[in-house]
């Protein structure tokens, strides 16, 4: 009797662990959102909210759901920085060709998607592991962008010409939301439901659990992949529309600034699932997690130097919670 007692004891609360692991990243969210709105008194006020969604949330959350599409095949694309820039360069040559904006957007989002066709190339088609691959693209985009830009010469586009259509990617509002704030929230559904809701996305997860399990029952693995790659960078590509439609410049691997965050963010957001796998809801707020610690920071003055290492050590935490509660099922 008194064994069985503690048994169940011991059981509720490794119950009560599990529920607290799987939520510590809302628990994180939280704790930071309270510690920031004490320690600097502008934090709450409704326009530095807002910048925390436009300027810090947005761009971020996109490229980190790019990024969740590559990592639940279990792979990952180190190269969505590249989407982006191509997709920015493509979007801004055409609009500085006097092209209309609409057939402007659709060729960046098939540039960014071009990048993924050229991964998938290498990855599905010869079989090359997806960290050396999107290195390998990661660099040949880079050195490609200094060929196009005559070294790395930002591309501006006259104020005076700019067409209204592109100023309202990054500038306009729809009912009064921020059209950027748009644009990710159909990302995040779209997304979502992709991964979680259709047979591909169920898939995609199964081949990042375990590839040999699915290619014996069947799943046409390289074929899965390579979509899941090309996903990845038109994703991504959206992300230097609105970038590129927000500052009106185009700056040489500039997407490359996202992509330590947004593989930060994915991996965070691993642990709001039981199984420790990605999940758009997880990265979303993996990134709103990382967007309110830049934002707060910032406020409370600290060098930027410092705002990294506190992006690191929050990351170290979370995950480090996440990876010793699975160890200890694993001794279970």
């Amino acid at each position: 009797m008194p064994s069985t007692i503690l048994y169940g004891g011991a059981s509720r609360g490794r119950h009560l662990l599990d529920h607290l692991v799987r939520y510590a990243l809302i628990a994180a969210i939280v704790t930071v959102f309270a510690a920031f709105s004490a320690a600097a008194p502008t934090f709450l006020a409704p326009a530095n909210l807002q910048s925390i969604l436009v300027n810090n949330f947005t761009l971020l959350a996109i490229v980190a759901i790019a990024m969740t599409f590559a990592v639940s095949a279990g792979g990952i694309d180190l190269s969505v920085g590249t989407a982006i820039d191509f997709a920015s360069f493509t979007f801004v040559s055409l609009v500085l060709a006097g092209q209309p904006v609409p057939l402007a957007v659709l060729a960046g989002i098939a540039s960014g998607a071009l990048v993924g066709v050229f991964n998938a190339a290498l990855i599905a088609g010869i079989g090359i592991s997806p960290f050396l691959a999107t290195l390998g693209t990661l660099f040949i985009g880079r050195s490609l962008q200094q060929l196009l830009t005559n070294g790395g010469n930002p591309v501006y586009l006259p104020p005076a010409g700019v067409p209204e259509a592109f100023r309202f990617i990054g500038h306009g509002t729809v009912f009064g939301i921020p059209f950027p704030l748009v644009v990710v929230f159909l990302v995040i559904v779209g997304s979502g439901v992709a991964l979680s809701k259709t047979r591909f996305g169920r898939v995609v997860t199964a081949i990042g659990i375990q590839t040999s399990v699915a290619r014996y029952s069947g799943v046409a693995v390289p074929a899965h992949i390579a979509v899941t790659y090309v996903l990845t960078g038109a994703v991504a590509a959206i992300a230097g529309l609105i970038l590129t439609s927000t500052v009106t410049v185009y700056i040489p691997s500039s997407g490359n600034a996202f992509l330590l965050n947004a593989i930060g963010a994915t991996f965070i957001g691993t642990t709001l699932s039981p199984l420790g796998r990605p999940n758009i809801p997880g990265t979303v707020l993996g990134v709103l997690l990382l967007s309110i610690v830049a934002n707060g920071l910032l406020l409370t003055g600290l060098n930027f130097y410092w705002q990294q290492v506190g992006t690191g050590l929050l990351i170290f935490v979370v995950l480090s919670i996440s990876f010793i509660n699975q160890k200890a099922k694993r001794r279970a």
